[in-house]
């Protein structure tokens, strides 16, 4: 082994000196010679371009179908293998009309042009970020002495672009760090204003968190609760439908499905869409897609006759012409949704329409793109493989009908057109623009960016807020089909987020028309309102805006779930709202309170009739015969008591609860009690005829009058009793009807209550014996028949009362009591004064005191 090493190490010296000497050598050479710089891989070069003083960059996707064929690679463009794309194309002539605009003014930096290097990305986010840093670096081979770090100033001072989301995303994460400023168009992307992560970056078109909000707000105002969602895959459709996912859910919206898409998508990925519409039941299809997208997904829809969809959509795609020229089969009828408001840029059309392909620079793209305008050769060009013609290039493009020359995009070209605008006064301040600008000063990136974030400008409508993006402005759009398959963009509305909120959409008087030509607004949800009177039940496993209808409780009304009104309310027929419960008391104006006023005043004018009798017939025997003072006094309390039951009538109060009971059992003892000592005074009259008695010497008149005072007031000591401790008040009876209030006296102390009814009954029952113990003296006008038989009367009608009253419910209880006031006050006003009356008025022969004492028997004097 030894000996094998020993002979390696001796054939490697020869070869190891040289190798060192060769490396010392080379390393003396570039130590005396300068640094080169140089940027690494092909260098990418602009495919428009003109010198300045300032130059501004340009990305746009000039050509399609990069996946297929790598266009950029190719000196010269095959049509067959890539696609121009004329929109892209008219971005990038409003940004050379802005420049030579604003190169031609002596307002805006006088003395000093701008330049312009375009950049074609073929729709390429790799391609994009690369004409980025192609933009920032250059492509210039530099020399710089050893000790200089390899660096250099960027290229360009702002730039203009791209107009998707997602190539936006990649550029603005490229050059953030830079501080290049980046003025998009048409990215709409809500993630683009985070200035944590895109510190670069603005645009002219207001961001997709507004949008989103906005579509799921014009969702929501045609009561479409039940709706599917497509969007594009990338940055754009993704970030949009979430914030319009988010905001539907606060609404109460539900997606049925949200899939994504993308025009690269497989054939069987795109019939999966297909089938998931095909099987949905929602009928509102809520497209936040790219136009690009747009134009993909037409033509399947189509070749699945997917018609009668109302399709609601984004500004991408909602006012593209071309978007509406593809759908042949109208599958898009009545579309509606938000697009940017219309602007007009003075001199844009011409000078578009007067463009030469041999007098720019960069004519190699306008070779291509007249050629493929005019699909001809033009003179010493050999790029239009298959042209069967030569053109000149001075051709006139007013009479040409395609992509190019349509003015439909015009407010997104007022958008590049207001870019360009916006750095234009950036740099107008930074180099303190007059009459001339200071040339002295070196502008950075840095401080253009500073200066467009503080610049406003109301002429140009050109400002940006905190997060680079402009107030959120759209028109509300609805297509409507014409003859000759022309559709109509009709402006139908207005969303401004600069005015309060709820006052956001705004409408036009105008007539919408929705899928397939209806004039009426489609139906798009999962489940039917349901009807009053029930609740939601969700069905399981289904979103919100799935549920069954659940009859509600009595006594509740619908709402998201069944409500129960308050108890001074009651549902409303309709069962959506709680109407306030009808008060019911005994009033005056209804029958029965009609009724039982109409026989309280009657029995009042009767027991009248019959006191102006007794006064008028005072000093006839059958009056005096029968106590004329306890009789008038006995009539007064009558009338007192047909008159307290009117106390019983009305709404109840405070002072009318309290009264009509008191009054009632004041009253009635008074009365009993004058009944009373009538009965003690016909019975100690005739006791006193027995041999030896000397019984009415103690129970004469003034004896009479201090019973009737001593019996009452015992009667009012309770009733006093009674207010002070808890008295009567009114009170608001939920439990007995349901969808009214009874409205009536509560006793507050039912001891109180029963101890005047109970006060009352005694005194009766104890008349009752003493009338019922005299009813056969010898007497031809004996009154004790007649006072047991009102008693009789009088206490019937109390039993009954009592099982009456209780059982009675509201205001029926209340005519129950004045029932019985009226029945025992009428009983004995008849029993005890009518047959006097008979005799008095209708029999006077009988009006003697010899007929009234009757034979053998001494009547007592008053």
């Amino acid at each position: 082994m030894t000996a094998y090493r020993n002979l390696f190490w001796s054939q490697w010296r020869p070869v190891r000196g040289w190798f060192l000497s060769q490396l010392l050598l080379v390393a003396s050479l570039s130590w005396t010679e300068e640094l080169i710089c140089k940027q690494r891989g092909d260098p990418e070069n602009p495919s428009l371009f003109q010198d300045g003083d300032i130059i501004l960059g340009g990305i746009f996707s000039f050509h399609t179908n990069y996946a297929a064929h790598d266009c950029w690679k190719s000196t010269i463009h095959h049509f067959s293998e890539c696609s121009l794309n004329f929109r892209e194309f008219q971005f990038a002539q409003t940004m050379l009309f802005a420049i030579e605009e604003i190169n031609n003014s002596t307002d805006l930096l006088p003395g000093i042009s701008l330049g312009y290097k375009l950049y074609d990305s073929c729709g390429s986010i790799a391609r994009s970020t690369r004409a980025a840093l192609a933009l920032a670096n250059g492509n210039e081979i530099a020399y710089t002495p050893s000790e200089a770090p390899c660096v250099s100033p960027a290229q360009v001072q702002a730039i203009v672009g791209e107009t998707s989301s997602s190539p936006s995303t990649a550029i603005a994460t490229v050059i953030g760090p830079l501080n290049i400023p980046m003025i998009s168009h048409f990215a709409t992307c809500a993630c683009l204003s985070d200035k944590t992560k895109y510190p670069s970056f603005l645009r002219t078109i207001p961001s997709d968190y507004h949008q989103s909000r906005a579509l799921a707000h014009l969702v929501k105002h045609f009561g479409w609760t039940w709706v599917g969602a497509i969007r594009t895959n990338d940055d754009y459709g993704n970030n949009g439908m979430a914030t319009f996912t988010e905001t539907a859910q606060q609404l109460g919206i539900c997606l049925e499905y949200s899939v994504p898409f993308y025009r690269t998508d497989s054939e069987d990925k795109i019939e999966k869409i297909i089938g998931i519409i095909k099987s949905s039941t929602s009928k509102v299809i809520v497209a936040f897609l790219s136009h690009k997208d747009m134009d993909v997904l037409i033509p399947e829809l189509s070749q699945y006759n997917l018609t009668g969809y109302q399709w609601v959509g984004s500004e991408s795609w909602i006012v593209d012409s071309q978007t509406a020229a593809i759908d042949k089969q109208h599958i898009l009828d009545g579309a509606i949704g938000l697009s940017i408001p219309k602007a007009h840029v003075t001199g844009l059309k011409e000078f578009m329409l007067d463009v030469k392909p041999l007098n720019v620079s960069g004519s190699e793209m306008f070779t291509e793109f007249w050629e493929t305008l005019f699909n001809c050769r033009l003179k010493q060009s050999e790029s239009s493989a298959g042209a069967d013609r030569e053109c000149t290039g001075h051709e006139d493009l007013t009479g040409v009908q395609n992509s190019f020359t349509d003015m439909s995009l015009m407010p997104i070209f007022n958008n590049v057109y207001k870019g360009v605008y916006a750095v234009a006064h950036a740099l107008h301040k930074i180099l303190s623009c007059k009459k001339t600008c200071n040339n002295t000063v070196k502008l950075e990136p840095f401080t253009v960016r500073f200066a467009m974030h503080s610049f406003k400008s109301t002429m140009n409508e050109v400002y940006f807020n905190v997060n680079g993006d402009p107030p959120a402005k759209y028109e509300i759009v609805n297509w409507q089909p014409r003859e000759n398959n022309i559709v109509d963009f009709v402006q139908v509305g207005l969303y401004d987020t600069t005015v309060p909120a709820g006052k956001q959409l705004n409408w036009q008087n105008k007539s919408l028309i929705w899928a397939q030509n209806s004039l009426e607004v489609p139906v798009s949800v999962c489940s039917e309102k349901c009807p009053p009177g029930t609740r939601k039940v969700l069905q399981k496993g289904k979103p919100v805006c799935c549920y069954d209808c659940v009859q509600c409780a009595e006594g509740e009304i619908n709402s998201i779930n069944c409500v129960r009104c308050h108890p001074e309310f009651w549902p409303n027929e309709r069962r959506d709202a709680c109407i306030k419960k009808e008060a019911v008391f005994l009033s005056y104006e209804e029958i029965m309170g009609a009724l039982l006023t109409a026989a309280s005043l009657f029995g009042t004018c009767m027991t009248a009739v019959v006191a102006f009798i007794f006064f008028r017939y005072r000093k006839t025997p059958i009056v005096r015969a029968n106590n004329s003072e306890l009789s008038f006094l006995l009539l007064f309390s009558l009338t007192l008591c047909f008159l307290c039951s009117l106390t019983f009538i009305g709404r109840p109060s405070e002072w009318s609860c309290m009264l009509r009971h008191t009054a009632f059992g004041i009253t009635f003892v008074l009365c009993i009690s004058c009944v009373l000592g009538k009965t003690m005074v016909v019975l100690m009259a005739f006791r006193s005829t027995l041999p030896g008695s000397n019984v009415m010497k103690w129970f004469g008149p003034a004896q009479q009058r201090l019973s009737v005072l001593g019996f009452t007031l015992i009667q009012v000591i309770i009733c006093v009793l009674w207010l002070t401790i808890s008295p009567p008040f009114p009170f608001k009876n939920f439990k007995e009807l349901k969808d009214k209030i009874i409205l009536e006296c509560a006793l507050g102390s039912p001891v109180g209550f029963w101890a005047v009814l109970g006060y009352i009954g005694l005194l009766a029952i104890l008349c009752f014996i003493f009338a019922f113990l005299a009813r056969k003296l010898p007497d031809n006008f004996n009154e004790a028949k007649f006072i047991t038989f009102s008693m009789l009367i009088f206490c019937a009608v109390w039993i009954t009362f009592i099982p009456a009253y209780v059982s009675s419910p509201g205001k029926f209880s209340v005519a129950v009591e004045i029932f019985a006031i009226l029945a025992s006050s009428y009983g004995l006003l008849i029993c005890i004064f009518f047959p006097k009356c008979y005799v008095i008025l209708l029999k006077p022969e009988k009006n003697t005191k010899k007929n009234v004492m009757g034979k053998g028997a001494r009547a007592a004097s008053p």
